[in-house]
């Protein structure tokens, strides 16, 4: 396991676990591990281990799995959303 920005990261292999230490951002979930159909509507949310989504060979969480069903409807629109959203809606 691994503590990066105040999560704790447990990874299946040691060597998932460099692959992450070297590039954490590349690994890690986009919009710092909040909703990310959230974040395309301009807010934060919490996100379940179970809403997830990998695109463009990004890591993407959702608040739940009806979240993850909206945030499918247009993934390269909500991702483009959620980027001009990133990061004000941090407060």
């Amino acid at each position: 396991s691994l503590t990066h920005n105040g999560a704790t990261w447990r990874f299946a292999t040691a060597a998932n676990l460099a692959s992450f230490t070297a590039d954490p951002e590349k690994y890690g979930a986009r919009f710092g591990g909040y909703c990310a159909y959230a974040a395309s509507k301009g807010y934060l949310a919490p996100t379940i281990p179970e809403a997830w989504t990998i695109h463009d060979d990004r890591l993407y969480l959702n608040a739940s799995l009806r979240a993850r069903t909206l945030w499918l409807q247009d993934v390269p629109g909500n991702i483009k959303l959620g980027e001009g959203n990133w990061p004000a809606i941090l407060g």
